[in-house]
């Protein structure tokens, strides 16, 4: 990770060297809190924010899966996420916004603990690779489960449910892949450790419902509108292993991922990238970055870079 010159903490930018928490923070030891991806893209018009407002209500709704109360308000950190952006004079970055219990009370319960909330921004490139986004990615199916939606809410974007991908991700990479994928308890095809999981077969685009137990992705939504504009089919329905080895086509989705192609699962070869997956993948670069159809320029929200005081001013 690439310092950048500010972080923005309950309500004030501070240096990067001085954002820390309490080793006692409630979040620390029960992973009681929610976060955010979000990315910004350098445009003709400047940076611009992909879905920011979409991304922080949804930060809102994790929240109060959790009973949690963020201290702040939509436009609030909207605005801090824009003010941060122009403050470290990052044309393109990720942003990081992150809501966790914090310092107060160690019992399990939550009560007694403030809300801390943190904007981090940082330069990030091709969450999978360069050479992944173009040539696709060698996937394991995990023998990790994806948690079942009973167990806790998989509609919240939460940390402590990430140990169940960082499981996934960890066995996959330590047998020689770049991804993992999680199945149900029922044996249908879930998601990634952090993406979402798409089929194409005789050009039909096929994704798992929501009641696999996945997050309700902002990419996965904006790559299923796309592809219904491109003219291809979209269909949300279970999906069981044999799916993936048999489809024309693989491809993942997330705000870091953005839209990877998959070469093999479990060594079985699907790719080099089909031409479905190629022309949904260079839609959405081009629509996140501003050069798309105008349909898609209210997704774009715009930051401004704030010149740079002299030396010594």
């Amino acid at each position: 990770m690439r310092e950048t010159e500010k972080i923005w903490m309950n309500g004030e930018l501070v240096d990067w060297a001085d954002a820390r928490i309490h080793v006692g923070s409630h979040g620390l030891h029960y992973g009681t809190g929610v976060f955010e991806g979000i990315r910004c893209y350098e445009t003709e018009r400047g940076p611009a924010v992909f879905r920011l407002t979409d991304h922080l209500q949804r930060l809102q709704n994790s929240a109060r899966l959790l009973y949690m109360e963020i201290p702040y308000s939509l436009d609030e950190l909207r605005a801090a996420s824009l003010e941060l952006i122009g403050v470290n004079g990052l044309p393109e970055c990720y942003l990081r916004p992150i809501a966790f219990y914090g310092y107060g009370e160690l019992g399990v319960s939550t009560a007694g603990n403030p809300v801390d909330t943190v904007i981090m921004s940082w330069p990030w490139g091709a969450y999978l690779g360069d050479e992944g986004l173009r040539d696709g990615i060698r996937v394991k199916v995990s023998s990790w489960k994806r948690v079942g939606p009973n167990t806790i809410p998989h509609a919240a974007k939460a940390t402590g449910i990430y140990l169940n991908s960082m499981l996934a991700v960890s066995e996959a990479n330590r047998a020689g892949y770049d991804e993992a994928i999680l199945l149900t308890e029922d044996g249908y095809v879930a998601d990634g450790s952090g993406e979402h999981v798409f089929v194409v077969k005789n050009e039909v685009v096929v994704t798992p419902p929501l009641s696999t137990s996945i997050l309700p992705g902002i990419t996965r939504e904006t790559v299923i509108e796309i592809a219904r504009s491109l003219g291809y089919e979209v269909r949300e329905e279970n999906l069981i292993r044999t799916d993936l080895y048999l489809a024309d086509e693989l491809f993942m989705t997330g705000t870091a991922a953005e839209v990877t192609p998959i070469r093999t699962v479990d060594d079985q070869q699907v790719g080099p990238p089909g031409p479905v997956t190629k022309r949904i993948q260079e839609t959405y670069l081009d629509v996140v970055r501003g050069r798309g159809d105008d349909r898609w320029s209210p997704w774009l929200e715009f930051a401004e870079i704030r010149p740079r005081e002299p030396a010594g001013a």
